[in-house]
């Protein structure tokens, strides 16, 4: 499936009912999912995320730029952010099957029907436009609603689509293509609006323009001489934020690979110290990556020379509280991760259950959960135990200088541990797929087919997740045979354990490969992976004994 992510900036950000009748012309297009609505009293802004496969989503946002048009007059909007029209941009996003020169055909969709049937300018951005000299979102706005109604008669300042004539109400809008954007404020202990912007020069890519005697200094070619800020594929402002009482350095990370979240906050607090300013904490606008906040709670353990090899809701954890994204108002992942939001809930179902939720559920006359789910989740247990070896071995006293050892190895076993937690779910998947499979018709040849097919097809991934349950498993037992042999002494029985439930997960799974492999029409899969099962089983058997005899030699008893 071919997934884009929409954006678009409402210039309404006070009332609700506004807003909600906009949402919900979005919410009426079948295949489209709206993932975040984030309203913002002091810009008067309205950024809403929505996600879905291309046609539908440009569906969408033609009813929501429609709609918006009806209900915001431009002529009474104020507010903090620069803005020219009622839906100011409507950026498009590839997410997943899509390149961005396909997304860029769909922006110019987009923007020929809002031109053509909503009589509305219509300014093409980034990966849409082909006029480079006009694709540059700050300089398509510039001089913003109030100056367009003369911008707009300038002959390089046509629109792409729609009138040449500025819509006192609607203003104009700008709909593009561009990479995934990360827009993000930074909070400062100063209500000063210059010393803000002058962080903002510090520290954004194009940096400030060289004065002397209060005039530009121009380069030869007659453009404005400047000097680059300190962070590249950032845009920066300062402004005072009324809602809240302070100043904020708004910021658009426009590639999250170049200079990633974490970078920009710990960037502007050093520029804001270097001016007697604090950083108080951040805001993120709207959604972000899942590595995003994964990659910065690692960078602000590793400055505190700790592990990074622990969950996935604690690098979050640290994250947040290290770049202060809750001071304004709680910070809730599960509604600002695009890939939470993106997650149906049948994914993880079995996971997401309290311990005597799973083992009742187990029990029950339902035949899922069974013993290959169960399999996978005794091997995150036995990576578990070893992941927390090497967790307290990396702040074990005395140890100091072998964090990074001991951190390396924690984060091999949170990626195992992970990973067959995913499997939980999805060996019970595949009882499903094949249980839904025979349930197909049949009466006619081509039905036959189609349900013979299906339930080879169910049965080839009902023998393909307990193989993988083996495979992690066993690959775990070396993370376990080390710390059993160099991990805090005191834990040593914690690592024999984990390889108790490790050869368990293996020979669990296996019974389960074999016994759906029985099923399965091509003889030469089913030999080929019993084959490798066996060679699996004997091996892990055979580590077992290792790991046991060291854990038994340690303990001495």
């Amino acid at each position: 499936m071919k997934l884009i992510e929409c954006v678009p900036n409402f210039s309404e950000g006070h009332d609700l009912n506004i807003i909600k009748q906009i949402t919900h012309e979005i919410e009426s297009v079948e295949g489209v999912k709206l993932l975040n609505v984030d309203p913002g009293k002091a810009t008067n802004r309205t950024v809403v995320t929505i996600v879905g496969e291309p046609e539908a989503v440009i569906n969408a946002a033609f009813l929501a730029i429609k709609k918006a048009g009806e209900l915001i007059d431009m002529s009474k909007h104020k507010g903090e952010h620069p803005r020219m029209g009622a839906t100011d941009v409507c950026p498009l996003i590839p997410i997943a099957n899509i390149t961005m020169e396909e997304t860029a055909e769909f922006a110019k969709k987009l923007a020929k029907r809002v031109g053509e049937e909503l009589k509305l300018p219509v300014y093409l951005y980034e990966a849409a436009q082909s006029d480079k000299k006009r694709s540059n979102l700050s300089v398509i706005r510039a001089g913003e609603y109030e100056g367009f109604f003369k911008k707009i008669k300038l002959p390089e300042w046509k629109p792409d689509f729609g009138p040449a004539e500025f819509d006192a109400k609607r203003g104009a809008t700008v709909i593009g293509a561009r990479d995934f954007l990360v827009a993000y404020n930074v909070n400062l202990n100063t209500t000063s609006t210059r010393r803000a912007n002058a962080i903002a020069f510090d520290v954004r890519e194009a940096g400030r323009v060289v004065l002397e005697n209060g005039k530009p200094v121009k380069n030869a070619d007659g453009s404005s001489k400047s000097i680059p800020g300190t962070l590249k594929s950032v845009k920066a402002i300062g402004w005072y934020i009324e809602e809240y009482g302070i100043a904020q350095i708004s910021m658009n990370l426009t590639n999250i690979n170049i200079t990633p979240v974490h970078i920009a906050f710990d960037e502007v607090c050093n520029k804001a110290q270097e001016r007697g300013i604090r950083v108080s904490g951040s805001e993120l606008v709207g959604l972000i990556p899942l590595k995003s906040l994964l990659d910065a709670g690692k960078y602000f353990l590793k400055k505190q020379e700790r592990s990074i090899g622990v969950s996935e809701k604690e690098l979050i954890k640290i994250a947040v509280k290290s770049m202060g994204l809750d001071e304004l108002s709680p910070f809730k992942p599960e509604e600002r991760i695009i890939e939470y939001l993106l997650k149906e809930k049948t994914d993880a179902r079995l996971i997401s259950m309290t311990l005597v939720e799973f083992v009742d559920e187990t029990a029950s006359e339902s035949p899922a959960p069974g013993g290959g789910s169960i399999a996978a989740y005794v091997g995150s247990l036995g990576a578990s135990l070893a992941t927390m070896v090497a967790n307290l071995s990396s702040h074990k006293k005395g140890w100091d200088e072998r964090w990074q050892e001991f951190s390396a190895w924690a984060e091999k076993g949170q990626f195992y541990k992970d990973e067959l937690l995913k499997l939980v779910d999805a060996d019970t998947k595949a009882f499903n797929l094949i249980m839904t499979a025979f349930g197909l018709p049949k009466a006619t040849d081509e039905e036959k087919k189609a349900r013979t097919k299906a339930i080879q097809d169910a049965t080839k991934f009902a023998i393909e997740i307990p193989f993988k349950v083996m495979q992690l498993s066993f690959d775990s037992m070396q993370l376990i045979k080390a710390m059993a042999e160099i991990g805090n002494p005191n834990s040593v029985s914690d690592a024999g354990v984990g390889a108790l439930c490790a050869r368990s997960a293996v020979m669990g799974a296996f019974m389960n490969v074999r016994i759906n492999a029985a099923g399965y029409e091509d003889k030469n899969f089913v030999n080929d992976v019993v084959a490798k099962g066996k060679k699996i089983e004997n091996d892990t058997i055979a580590l077992e004994k290792e790991i046991l005899e060291i854990v038994n030699k340690k303990i001495g008893i």
